[in-house]
Protein backbone atom coordinates (compact mmCIF):
# COMPACT_ATOMS: atom_id res chain seq x y z
CA UNK A 1 0.00 0.00 0.00
CA UNK A 2 1.43 3.73 -1.29
CA UNK A 3 1.02 6.50 1.64
CA UNK A 4 1.90 9.68 0.34
CA UNK A 5 0.86 11.64 3.43
CA UNK A 6 4.45 11.74 5.21
CA UNK A 7 6.14 12.76 1.69
CA UNK A 8 8.42 15.25 1.86
CA UNK A 9 10.33 17.13 -0.84
CA UNK A 10 13.85 17.80 -0.77
CA UNK A 11 14.51 19.27 -3.95
CA UNK A 12 13.00 20.54 -6.81
CA UNK A 13 13.88 22.05 -10.18
CA UNK A 14 11.80 23.08 -12.72
CA UNK A 15 12.81 23.40 -16.64
CA UNK A 16 10.60 24.06 -19.49
CA UNK A 17 10.03 21.82 -23.34
CA UNK A 18 8.92 22.12 -26.34
CA UNK A 19 7.72 20.54 -28.96
CA UNK A 20 11.07 19.37 -30.95
CA UNK A 21 9.65 18.40 -34.16
CA UNK A 22 7.81 22.51 -34.53
CA UNK A 23 11.29 23.41 -33.41
CA UNK A 24 10.44 24.98 -30.14
CA UNK A 25 13.03 25.50 -27.55
CA UNK A 26 14.22 23.12 -24.47
CA UNK A 27 14.88 25.50 -21.64
CA UNK A 28 16.97 24.50 -18.46
CA UNK A 29 17.43 26.48 -14.84
CA UNK A 30 20.28 26.86 -13.45
CA UNK A 31 19.97 26.73 -10.11
CA UNK A 32 17.14 24.46 -8.33
CA UNK A 33 14.10 26.21 -7.21
CA UNK A 34 13.95 27.49 -3.41
CA UNK A 35 10.02 26.48 -2.18
CA UNK A 36 8.93 28.90 0.49
CA UNK A 37 7.08 27.60 3.34
CA UNK A 38 3.76 28.61 1.47
CA UNK A 39 4.12 27.31 -1.34
CA UNK A 40 5.17 23.94 -0.39
CA UNK A 41 2.02 22.74 0.29
CA UNK A 42 0.36 23.86 -2.23
CA UNK A 43 2.83 22.52 -5.17
CA UNK A 44 3.02 18.96 -3.10
CA UNK A 45 -0.20 18.72 -2.73
CA UNK A 46 -0.23 19.62 -6.67
CA UNK A 47 2.37 16.62 -7.27
CA UNK A 48 0.78 14.27 -5.34
CA UNK A 49 -2.99 14.24 -4.99
CA UNK A 50 -3.59 12.28 -8.42
CA UNK A 51 -1.75 9.32 -7.13
CA UNK A 52 -3.33 9.31 -3.74
CA UNK A 53 -6.93 8.90 -5.95
CA UNK A 54 -5.62 6.40 -8.14
CA UNK A 55 -5.69 2.63 -7.95
CA UNK A 56 -2.06 1.26 -7.50
CA UNK A 57 -1.41 0.00 -11.13
CA UNK A 58 2.42 -0.19 -10.53
CA UNK A 59 4.66 -0.45 -13.78
CA UNK A 60 8.47 -1.29 -13.80
CA UNK A 61 11.33 -0.01 -15.79
CA UNK A 62 11.97 -2.50 -19.26
CA UNK A 63 14.45 -2.84 -21.73
CA UNK A 64 14.36 -5.62 -24.97
CA UNK A 65 18.22 -6.18 -23.95
CA UNK A 66 19.09 -5.33 -20.64
CA UNK A 67 18.01 -2.63 -17.74
CA UNK A 68 21.61 -1.25 -17.97
CA UNK A 69 21.17 -0.06 -21.43
CA UNK A 70 17.54 2.11 -19.94
CA UNK A 71 18.42 5.48 -20.05
CA UNK A 72 15.86 6.94 -17.60
CA UNK A 73 16.61 3.78 -15.15
CA UNK A 74 20.61 4.58 -14.89
CA UNK A 75 19.56 8.42 -13.95
CA UNK A 76 16.97 7.50 -11.19
CA UNK A 77 19.94 4.93 -10.23
CA UNK A 78 22.31 8.53 -9.75
CA UNK A 79 20.06 10.27 -8.40
CA UNK A 80 19.24 7.70 -5.38
CA UNK A 81 23.25 6.83 -5.32
CA UNK A 82 23.79 10.72 -4.71
CA UNK A 83 20.26 12.58 -4.02
CA UNK A 84 22.95 16.25 -4.14
CA UNK A 85 23.01 15.82 -8.16
CA UNK A 86 19.48 15.96 -8.23
CA UNK A 87 19.40 19.01 -10.02
CA UNK A 88 22.13 17.97 -12.58
CA UNK A 89 20.63 15.11 -13.43
CA UNK A 90 17.20 16.66 -13.58
CA UNK A 91 18.67 18.80 -16.95
CA UNK A 92 19.71 15.45 -18.32
CA UNK A 93 16.27 14.16 -17.92
CA UNK A 94 14.30 17.02 -19.00
CA UNK A 95 16.46 16.80 -22.65
CA UNK A 96 15.67 13.38 -22.61
CA UNK A 97 12.23 14.22 -22.20
CA UNK A 98 11.91 16.76 -24.82
CA UNK A 99 14.07 14.56 -27.48
CA UNK A 100 11.07 11.95 -27.31
CA UNK A 101 8.66 15.26 -28.44
CA UNK A 102 8.72 14.54 -31.46
CA UNK A 103 5.10 14.02 -32.81
CA UNK A 104 2.71 17.05 -34.07
CA UNK A 105 0.58 16.76 -30.55
CA UNK A 106 2.61 16.57 -28.48
CA UNK A 107 2.13 20.12 -26.06
CA UNK A 108 5.45 21.51 -24.55
CA UNK A 109 5.50 22.82 -20.97
CA UNK A 110 7.06 23.14 -17.92
CA UNK A 111 8.72 20.04 -16.39
CA UNK A 112 9.45 19.50 -12.90
CA UNK A 113 11.87 17.18 -11.14
CA UNK A 114 11.35 16.42 -7.60
CA UNK A 115 13.17 14.08 -4.87
CA UNK A 116 11.33 12.78 -2.31
CA UNK A 117 11.84 11.59 1.02
CA UNK A 118 9.33 9.52 3.41
CA UNK A 119 7.08 7.87 0.99
CA UNK A 120 5.74 4.69 2.59
CA UNK A 121 5.14 1.91 0.43
CA UNK A 122 4.30 -1.28 2.42
CA UNK A 123 5.12 0.48 5.79
CA UNK A 124 8.59 1.25 4.63
CA UNK A 125 10.09 4.56 4.00
CA UNK A 126 11.75 4.87 0.75
CA UNK A 127 12.79 7.68 -1.53
CA UNK A 128 11.47 9.05 -4.60
CA UNK A 129 11.99 10.58 -7.96
CA UNK A 130 9.20 12.65 -9.11
CA UNK A 131 8.97 13.49 -13.09
CA UNK A 132 5.74 16.18 -13.47
CA UNK A 133 4.69 18.47 -16.68
CA UNK A 134 2.28 20.86 -17.48
CA UNK A 135 0.76 21.27 -20.48
CA UNK A 136 -2.38 22.79 -20.02
CA UNK A 137 -2.76 27.10 -19.44
CA UNK A 138 -5.98 28.40 -18.16
CA UNK A 139 -7.57 31.48 -18.05
CA UNK A 140 -7.61 33.20 -14.33
CA UNK A 141 -8.42 37.01 -13.44
CA UNK A 142 -6.06 39.12 -11.38
CA UNK A 143 -6.86 42.52 -9.75
CA UNK A 144 -4.90 45.71 -9.31
CA UNK A 145 -5.62 48.71 -7.28
CA UNK A 146 -5.03 51.85 -9.74
CA UNK A 147 -5.54 55.49 -7.81
CA UNK A 148 -9.41 55.21 -7.58
CA UNK A 149 -10.19 52.15 -9.30
CA UNK A 150 -10.04 48.58 -9.49
CA UNK A 151 -8.79 46.90 -12.89
CA UNK A 152 -8.71 43.42 -13.72
CA UNK A 153 -6.10 41.80 -15.82
CA UNK A 154 -6.51 38.48 -17.47
CA UNK A 155 -3.83 36.17 -17.18
CA UNK A 156 -2.94 32.43 -17.76
CA UNK A 157 -1.48 30.17 -15.36
CA UNK A 158 -1.41 26.08 -14.28
CA UNK A 159 -4.75 24.65 -12.69
CA UNK A 160 -2.96 23.67 -9.65
CA UNK A 161 -5.89 20.87 -8.90
CA UNK A 162 -4.67 18.31 -11.82
CA UNK A 163 -1.86 17.13 -12.56
CA UNK A 164 -1.08 16.82 -16.55
CA UNK A 165 0.98 14.46 -16.33
CA UNK A 166 3.36 12.79 -13.60
CA UNK A 167 5.33 9.88 -12.97
CA UNK A 168 6.70 8.63 -9.84
CA UNK A 169 9.73 6.44 -9.15
CA UNK A 170 9.71 4.38 -5.74
CA UNK A 171 13.40 2.84 -4.14
CA UNK A 172 12.18 -0.47 -4.30
CA UNK A 173 12.85 -3.14 -6.33
CA UNK A 174 15.35 -2.09 -7.85
CA UNK A 175 16.86 -4.87 -9.80
CA UNK A 176 13.15 -5.61 -11.32
CA UNK A 177 13.36 -2.16 -12.45
CA UNK A 178 11.63 -0.08 -9.69
CA UNK A 179 8.09 0.41 -8.75
CA UNK A 180 6.41 3.22 -10.88
CA UNK A 181 3.33 5.05 -11.13
CA UNK A 182 2.11 6.79 -13.75
CA UNK A 183 -0.55 9.77 -14.28
CA UNK A 184 -1.83 11.17 -17.32
CA UNK A 185 -4.72 13.20 -17.89
CA UNK A 186 -3.99 14.10 -21.57
CA UNK A 187 -4.92 10.78 -23.08
CA UNK A 188 -4.01 11.48 -26.55
CA UNK A 189 -0.39 10.90 -26.40
CA UNK A 190 -0.18 8.19 -23.79
CA UNK A 191 2.26 6.14 -26.02
CA UNK A 192 5.00 8.77 -25.60
CA UNK A 193 4.62 9.44 -21.87
CA UNK A 194 4.67 5.33 -21.10
CA UNK A 195 6.51 3.84 -24.05
CA UNK A 196 8.68 6.48 -25.18
CA UNK A 197 9.64 8.14 -22.30
CA UNK A 198 9.06 6.29 -19.63
CA UNK A 199 10.01 2.88 -21.22
CA UNK A 200 8.05 1.13 -18.75
CA UNK A 201 5.52 -2.36 -18.51
CA UNK A 202 3.25 -3.36 -15.95
CA UNK A 203 4.97 -4.49 -12.65
CA UNK A 204 3.74 -8.02 -12.18
CA UNK A 205 3.25 -8.67 -8.47
CA UNK A 206 0.28 -9.66 -6.50
CA UNK A 207 -1.73 -6.54 -7.42
CA UNK A 208 -1.04 -7.28 -11.36
CA UNK A 209 -1.69 -11.01 -11.43
CA UNK A 210 -5.36 -10.29 -9.13
CA UNK A 211 -6.32 -7.43 -11.51
CA UNK A 212 -5.74 -9.75 -14.15
CA UNK A 213 -7.05 -12.82 -13.29
CA UNK A 214 -10.35 -10.86 -12.21
CA UNK A 215 -10.71 -9.60 -15.19
CA UNK A 216 -10.17 -12.84 -17.00
CA UNK A 217 -12.81 -14.09 -15.33
CA UNK A 218 -14.95 -11.45 -15.65
CA UNK A 219 -14.91 -11.71 -19.68
CA UNK A 220 -15.18 -15.69 -19.78
CA UNK A 221 -18.45 -14.86 -17.80
CA UNK A 222 -19.84 -12.75 -20.23
CA UNK A 223 -17.98 -14.89 -23.14
CA UNK A 224 -18.96 -18.36 -21.99
CA UNK A 225 -21.24 -18.52 -19.07
CA UNK A 226 -23.96 -15.87 -20.53
CA UNK A 227 -24.71 -17.27 -23.48
CA UNK A 228 -24.50 -20.96 -22.30
CA UNK A 229 -26.74 -20.29 -19.34
CA UNK A 230 -28.14 -16.83 -18.73
CA UNK A 231 -27.66 -13.39 -17.01
CA UNK A 232 -28.31 -14.73 -13.27
CA UNK A 233 -25.78 -17.67 -13.36
CA UNK A 234 -22.92 -15.12 -15.34
CA UNK A 235 -23.62 -12.69 -11.92
CA UNK A 236 -23.19 -15.67 -9.90
CA UNK A 237 -19.96 -16.48 -11.09
CA UNK A 238 -18.27 -13.48 -10.89
CA UNK A 239 -19.78 -13.09 -7.32
CA UNK A 240 -18.57 -16.17 -6.22
CA UNK A 241 -15.15 -15.06 -8.15
CA UNK A 242 -15.45 -12.11 -6.26
CA UNK A 243 -15.52 -13.80 -2.73
CA UNK A 244 -13.55 -16.76 -3.36
CA UNK A 245 -10.54 -14.18 -4.00
CA UNK A 246 -11.64 -12.14 -0.95
CA UNK A 247 -11.58 -15.20 1.60
CA UNK A 248 -8.04 -16.36 0.34
CA UNK A 249 -4.50 -15.28 0.88
CA UNK A 250 -3.49 -17.32 -1.59
CA UNK A 251 -5.14 -18.36 -5.41
CA UNK A 252 -4.92 -22.11 -6.36
CA UNK A 253 -6.74 -22.30 -10.00
CA UNK A 254 -8.00 -25.66 -8.87
CA UNK A 255 -9.69 -24.88 -5.15
CA UNK A 256 -10.68 -21.77 -7.13
CA UNK A 257 -12.70 -24.31 -9.78
CA UNK A 258 -14.07 -26.66 -7.34
CA UNK A 259 -15.49 -23.36 -5.01
CA UNK A 260 -16.83 -21.28 -7.86
CA UNK A 261 -17.93 -23.88 -10.67
CA UNK A 262 -20.64 -26.18 -10.30
CA UNK A 263 -21.77 -27.00 -13.74
CA UNK A 264 -19.31 -29.93 -14.77
CA UNK A 265 -19.38 -28.76 -18.11
CA UNK A 266 -18.17 -25.58 -17.89
CA UNK A 267 -14.75 -26.23 -16.66
CA UNK A 268 -12.98 -27.77 -19.79
CA UNK A 269 -14.99 -24.32 -21.32
CA UNK A 270 -12.65 -22.88 -18.68
CA UNK A 271 -10.29 -24.40 -19.47
CA UNK A 272 -10.36 -23.99 -22.87
CA UNK A 273 -10.65 -20.11 -22.89
CA UNK A 274 -7.88 -19.83 -20.68
CA UNK A 275 -5.79 -21.69 -23.07
CA UNK A 276 -6.61 -19.17 -25.92
CA UNK A 277 -7.09 -15.78 -23.54
CA UNK A 278 -4.31 -16.14 -21.60
CA UNK A 279 -1.54 -13.91 -23.42
CA UNK A 280 -3.48 -11.15 -23.75
CA UNK A 281 -4.15 -11.06 -19.98
CA UNK A 282 -0.42 -12.72 -19.32
CA UNK A 283 -1.86 -15.49 -17.16
CA UNK A 284 -0.59 -18.17 -19.11
CA UNK A 285 0.78 -20.10 -16.44
CA UNK A 286 -0.33 -18.27 -13.65
CA UNK A 287 -1.89 -21.22 -11.36
CA UNK A 288 -1.12 -20.10 -7.53
CA UNK A 289 -0.47 -16.65 -6.38
CA UNK A 290 -0.61 -14.24 -3.25
CA UNK A 291 -3.93 -12.70 -3.56
CA UNK A 292 -3.90 -8.99 -3.30
CA UNK A 293 -7.12 -7.27 -1.40
CA UNK A 294 -6.31 -4.09 -2.51
CA UNK A 295 -6.87 -5.40 -6.22
CA UNK A 296 -9.80 -7.61 -5.17
CA UNK A 297 -11.66 -4.34 -3.70
CA UNK A 298 -11.27 -2.49 -6.42
CA UNK A 299 -12.39 -4.86 -8.77
CA UNK A 300 -15.13 -5.35 -6.61
CA UNK A 301 -16.66 -2.03 -7.16
CA UNK A 302 -16.49 -2.02 -11.04
CA UNK A 303 -18.26 -5.35 -11.49
CA UNK A 304 -21.99 -4.60 -12.20
CA UNK A 305 -24.06 -7.51 -10.97
CA UNK A 306 -27.29 -6.15 -13.14
CA UNK A 307 -29.52 -8.20 -14.90
CA UNK A 308 -31.28 -5.57 -17.20
CA UNK A 309 -34.92 -6.79 -18.82
CA UNK A 310 -36.28 -5.81 -21.67
CA UNK A 311 -39.61 -4.34 -20.11
CA UNK A 312 -37.30 -1.58 -18.46
CA UNK A 313 -36.80 -3.65 -14.94
CA UNK A 314 -33.23 -3.76 -13.54
CA UNK A 315 -32.94 -6.25 -11.28
CA UNK A 316 -29.71 -5.19 -8.86
CA UNK A 317 -27.88 -8.33 -6.81
CA UNK A 318 -25.83 -6.69 -4.52
CA UNK A 319 -24.46 -10.12 -2.96
CA UNK A 320 -21.57 -10.07 -0.31
CA UNK A 321 -22.69 -14.11 -0.66
CA UNK A 322 -22.58 -15.24 -3.95
CA UNK A 323 -24.83 -18.34 -3.08
CA UNK A 324 -27.77 -15.34 -2.55
CA UNK A 325 -28.54 -15.08 -6.48
CA UNK A 326 -29.58 -18.90 -6.14
CA UNK A 327 -31.29 -18.91 -3.07
CA UNK A 328 -33.76 -15.99 -3.48
CA UNK A 329 -34.03 -15.44 -7.46
CA UNK A 330 -35.93 -18.10 -9.29
CA UNK A 331 -35.98 -17.65 -12.95
CA UNK A 332 -38.97 -19.82 -14.93
CA UNK A 333 -41.44 -19.38 -18.10
CA UNK A 334 -44.66 -18.15 -18.08
CA UNK A 335 -46.60 -20.00 -20.79
CA UNK A 336 -49.88 -17.58 -20.76
CA UNK A 337 -47.86 -14.65 -21.41
CA UNK A 338 -45.35 -16.49 -23.51
CA UNK A 339 -42.82 -14.41 -20.87
CA UNK A 340 -39.53 -15.48 -18.80
CA UNK A 341 -39.66 -14.49 -15.26
CA UNK A 342 -37.67 -13.95 -12.22
CA UNK A 343 -39.57 -14.65 -8.91
CA UNK A 344 -37.38 -13.03 -6.05
CA UNK A 345 -37.69 -13.54 -2.03
CA UNK A 346 -37.71 -11.85 0.28
CA UNK A 347 -38.21 -10.92 4.06
CA UNK A 348 -39.07 -6.84 4.24
CA UNK A 349 -38.53 -3.63 2.25
CA UNK A 350 -35.83 -1.73 3.06
CA UNK A 351 -35.93 1.79 3.50
CA UNK A 352 -32.78 3.89 2.11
Amino acid sequence: MLNLYSARIESMSIHRVGNKSRNESLFLSEEPFELSDELTPLIKEYFLKSFRDKEENYYQFVHETDLEFHNLYNLANEIFNNPSKTHEISKKITTYLFEQSMHQHIKGGEVYVVYFENVLVDNEKVNAIGIFKSELKHDFLQFEENQNNLDLILQQGVYLNKLDKGALILETEKEQGYKVLSVDSNKYDTKYWLEQFLGVDFFEDENFYTKKYLKFCENFAKDVVLPAEDKQQEVMFMNKAMNHFASNDNFNEQEFLKDVIENPDLEPEFKNYKTEQAPKYKIEDLAEFPISNTAVTAARKKIKSVINLDTNVQIKMDFVNGDSADKYIEKGWDEDRQMYYYLVYFNKEEKK
